[in-house]
């Protein structure tokens, strides 16, 4: 007996309906270019929405941890940057969290603004008495430079509510207009000078404090764009931590914790294959055992795609890939053992210098952003922070290696001094437009939020956005992607 009709259509018709976003097969595998902060977190991430069966190969020419790297003076180790984590980096505790890692303790210090002759600023250990200097140098425009970045910060924190319930973003533009309008796009198109001073800071409150911390954050003027003023005003006002063992533990961890493949070699291109009327992706490579390539679903690039920062190349793309304009700020840090001059900074004995964090003005003459007397990652109960009479580590920042006259005008003698450079944070001078995060099907770029803000957050920030991108593209959730008046939608959710 024939089959009846309704037997025959139904596997036909079930042919043309679309496939159940649960039913589609996740990616085989995923190349994630870099091993930084943003590379370990984004691999995390990845994993997470796509589930453990994913292959995660991640590339990365250095150290795991990136810019997060330590040196080790007398058998302690020290972070030579990216010190330090506000305390509302919601990712960053999660991480901590997740990996069993602690919060280092803090170790107090005070802080002074240093002009080059004199401190224009000085704290000291009662609060109200810092208060009234500040009050009495410069009116209220701490209060409302605070008011200004709360705002900043109320907004900001938004992300963490839309990505709790997957939403994602193509662009850094569309992530910045969802969390403050058309006001934070504006924010990264005019600088925090000029922000601060329209809602009432005054010219020398910018010019000795703002300057200050953002030669100290980026090394660079108050002209940085207000948006990563902000994010960096923010660092400086509210408290701060630091990972017990170093914070690069987090991004090893990461790692481990996904058990993700990682490839020590430079990625030296991308080029675009097809497969089954799906994109494929080819990443070709040079390690120590040679040249080599694999073939990938999907591509994360988390460094830098900038003609000084990486020399790799995008091949078979139509339209084609180039280099993003802009540059980076040279940044040096040196890590010195050894006695601190006290009587450049107008002490001539050192037993009365009280300051462990020293930042400076924006003066031609002054040849160093900023120092400070740093504590070990690993600190004990009955740990103390080195007096200024004594040897003592020190971390300098300066735009340029420092010549043997001024280490001797920074310090009385000297066992060690380590010198590590790096272009680190873009110039934010150098280019008005914000890279893009798709650059192609499922090659996407991390590493361009930092034209927005460059701090630890903000990269965990772009990576969870990044995995939640790729995972709705992948399974063709667009009422996920982009969308408008989402406060309204995440209220509605709950």
């Amino acid at each position: 007996m024939a089959p009846p009709l309704t037997a025959l259509l139904l596997p036909a018709l079930a042919a043309l309906l679309p496939v159940p976003a649960a039913a589609r097969a996740p990616p085989r595998s995923i190349a994630v270019v870099g091993a930084g902060l943003g590379g370990s977190s984004v691999a995390y991430f990845l994993q997470q929405h796509f589930g453990p069966q994913v292959q995660l190969d991640v590339y990365e020419q250095g150290g795991v941890g990136g810019r997060l790297a330590t040196v080790t003076v007398n058998k302690q180790q020290y972070e030579s940057r990216a010190a330090s984590i506000h305390a509302l980096s919601l990712h960053m505790q999660d991480f901590v969290k997740t990996l069993g890692l602690r919060q280092r303790r803090e170790v107090p210090g005070k802080s002074a603004v240093f002009s080059g002759e004199h401190f224009v600023l000085e704290e000291t250990d009662w609060y109200l008495l810092n208060l009234f200097r500040l009050w009495w140098h410069y009116g209220i425009s701490f209060l409302r430079l605070q008011m200004w970045v709360e705002e900043v910060m109320e907004k900001f924190m938004r992300i963490y509510k839309y990505q709790a319930h997957g939403y994602a973003f193509s662009s850094l533009e569309e992530l910045l207009r969802s969390l403050g309008g058309e006001a934070f796009i504006n924010m990264t198109q005019r600088s925090v000078a000029e922000a601060l001073l329209e809602v009432g800071v005054t010219q020398r409150f910018v010019d000795d404090v703002i300057a200050a911390v953002l030669r100290s954050s980026y090394g660079q003027s108050v002209l940085v764009p207000a948006f990563a003023g902000a994010m960096s005003l923010a660092g400086a006002q509210g408290s701060t931590w630091a990972v017990e063992g170093g914070n690069k533990l987090v991004c090893s961890g990461l790692l481990k914790l996904t058990k993700a493949n990682v490839i020590h070699g430079r990625v030296t291109g991308v080029s675009l294959h097809s497969s089954e009327g799906r994109a494929l992706y080819q990443v070709h490579y040079t390690s120590s055992e040679g040249q080599g390539s694999a073939f990938y679903d999907m591509v994360v690039v988390s460094t830098a795609l900038h003609p000084s920062r990486s020399n790799f190349s995008f091949q078979n793309f139509e339209p084609p890939i180039d280099n993003f304009p802009g540059t980076f700020q040279p940044s040096v840090t040196s890590v010195v053992h050894g006695y601190l001059n006290s009587s450049y900074f107008g002490f001539p004995d050192p037993k009365l210098f009280p300051f462990a964090s020293i930042l400076t003005t924006d003066t031609p003459a002054l040849f160093f952003n900023a120092m400070d007397n740093i504590c070990p990652v690993n600190i004990s109960a009955g740990f103390r922070r080195k007096q200024p009479q004594e040897a003592a580590v020190w971390r300098v920042l300066s735009q340029q290696p420092l010549d043997k006259q001024q280490l001797k005008t920074l310090f009385k003698s000297y066992y060690s001094v380590q010198v590590t450079e790096w272009p680190s944070h873009p110039r934010y001078d150098s280019t008005k437009s914000l890279p893009p995060i798709v650059l192609h099907e499922n090659l996407f770029y991390l590493s361009g939020v930092e034209w927005v803000a460059s701090s630890m957050e903000m990269i965990a920030v772009a990576a969870k956005n990044v995995a939640l991108l790729a995972y709705n593209r992948w399974y063709q959730d667009l009422e996920k992607i982009d969308q408008k008046d989402l406060m309204h939608k995440v209220k509605t959710e709950l």
